[in-house]
């Protein structure tokens, strides 16, 4: 059942031709961000920002305690538990398949590629796209709600509405969008972490603070609603905790690092993995034991005083995802980058280049800005982004693609231990993929029937 090094490399052949020609593209194109990826610069520090920007997001960790709530205390905290150690685990054998087959893939389809030939690397290239794009749709919204909040604080009686923070924050992104690549990100992404930091510390703190004030016995923790609502509000928090785990660029992140390129990114993830423990076990946890049931889907609606400390909680919040929402454009730029700029004549005329590269980086943020502001459902679409786009790229490929790979250890049983957990992983996060999708369609088609477009939530 498991296929070794030589059955993977057999079914490269017809990616071949796909992989010699973006790189010698790349090579012609002498000044895309693809090409000057793999430097070899990172240090594992700089791993750990990018991983733990990427990952640890108050967009993808707010909506923590609204899915323990929607799941309850034995399986909210056994789900939690469960996906940080799976995807810990998961991103670690990514790490090792660093040029596997004597070749550095330096993006995740390109890795893919290299292991399942042309349909894994079109697959790939799939899920990154929905991942990228649902990600950054609810990062907007984040975002936007996030200003919009600082706004009402010290105007009350303001007029500006959701969609104008929203609009507001798509021009700052779309101004960090001309930065050529994500090594050169990794001072915003350093700030991005130590805001992170101040968010969940923040968030915690006034958490615990709020829960102290309200009467304990008038917080439920009992699931609300009839027997299928219960049903489909679980299956939602599956896709919800599966996003809070997404990344979908670690091959990306570790072409930026110099060697040993596979310790510098163990350390660099298993760090971001311990700032994930501190961030999202204490949330989850406090915000459900707080609130209960009537925790919202973005903990900071939930807090209430004192009101700057909510403040301090946003900007933090607002800080931090804006590095996330550059990680995770970076996929769609290359691709587009790799088609429209890699040839001799825009190699030669740079000013070129640049223009070509605002048009492109303006249409993309033109899409996701009208989307965001017409259908502001945070919630929703970090469960079906979670599901459809997060669950195959951090819990399934990675394991299978070990596999494939034939990087199993030689002793027989531990490499058929090995094959039993990655296959149990496959098996059970490919069942949450379609039941986070399910509940998930399931409340945006009830959040359209009950809001207009453009609503200002």
């Amino acid at each position: 059942m498991v296929s070794h090094h030589s059955d993977a490399a057999a079914d490269n052949s017809s990616f071949c031709d796909i992989e010699d020609r973006e790189k010698k593209e790349s090579v012609e194109g002498g000044g895309d961000s693809r090409g000057s990826e793999g430097n070899g610069r990172g240090t594992w520090k700089h791993a750990a920002f990018h991983v733990a920007t990427t990952i640890a997001t108050p967009a993808a960790y707010a909506p923590l305690p609204f899915a323990i709530a929607s799941l309850g205390w034995p399986l909210g905290v056994c789900s939690l538990v469960g996906a940080t150690l799976a995807t810990w685990y998961s991103s670690l054998l990514i790490a090792s398949l660093w040029g596997w087959n004597g070749k550095k893939q330096t993006t995740y389809r390109d890795l893919a590629g290299s292991i399942y030939g042309s349909g894994g690397y079109w697959s790939i290239a799939f899920f990154q796209q929905v991942a990228s794009l649902g990600n950054n749709i609810a990062i907007q919204i984040a975002a936007g709600t996030g200003l919009k909040a600082v706004y009402k604080y010290y105007h009350s009686d303001g007029t500006l509405t959701l969609q104008h923070f929203i609009i507001l924050f798509g021009i700052l992104e779309l101004f960090l969008s001309q930065l050529p690549n994500i090594h050169s990100l990794r001072w915003v992404n350093a700030l991005c972490t130590l805001s992170t930091i101040g968010f969940a510390g923040t968030a915690i703190g006034v958490t615990i603070y709020n829960g102290k004030k309200i009467d304990r016995e008038s917080v439920s923790y009992s699931l609300q609603g009839s027997s299928s609502l219960k049903m489909f509000t679980a299956f939602n928090a599956l896709g919800i905790i599966a996003f809070s785990f997404g990344d979908a660029m670690l091959p990306e992140i570790q072409s930026t690092m110099r060697e040993p390129a596979k310790k510098n990114m163990y350390k660099g993830v298993s760090t971001a993995y311990g700032i994930i423990v501190m961030t999202y076990w204490q949330l989850a946890f406090c915000g459900y034991w707080a609130f209960g049931n009537a925790v919202q889907p973005y903990i900071v609606a939930s807090l209430t005083t004192p009101e700057w400390t909510t403040v301090m909680a946003n900007l933090f919040a607002v800080i931090q995802i804006s590095g996330c929402f550059q990680i995770y454009c970076r996929p769609t730029y290359a691709y587009f980058e790799e088609r429209m700029l890699s040839n001799k004549t825009t190699s030669s005329l740079p000013l070129r280049n640049h223009i070509i590269r605002l048009l492109f980086t303006s249409i993309y943020m033109a899409l996701i800005t009208l989307i965001a502001a017409a259908m502001p459902f945070f919630g929703d679409f970090v469960a079906i982004c979670g599901a459809i786009g997060f669950t195959p790229l951090d819990f399934v490929f990675p394991v299978l693609a070990y596999m494939k790979a034939g990087k199993a250890p030689r002793d027989t049983k531990i490499r058929y231990s090995l094959m039993i957990l990655n296959l149990a992983i496959a098996t059970w996060f490919s069942v949450v993929a379609v039941l986070g999708c399910v509940g998930a369609v399931r409340f945006i088609v009830d959040d359209v029937k009950t809001f207009k477009f453009f609503h200002d939530m």
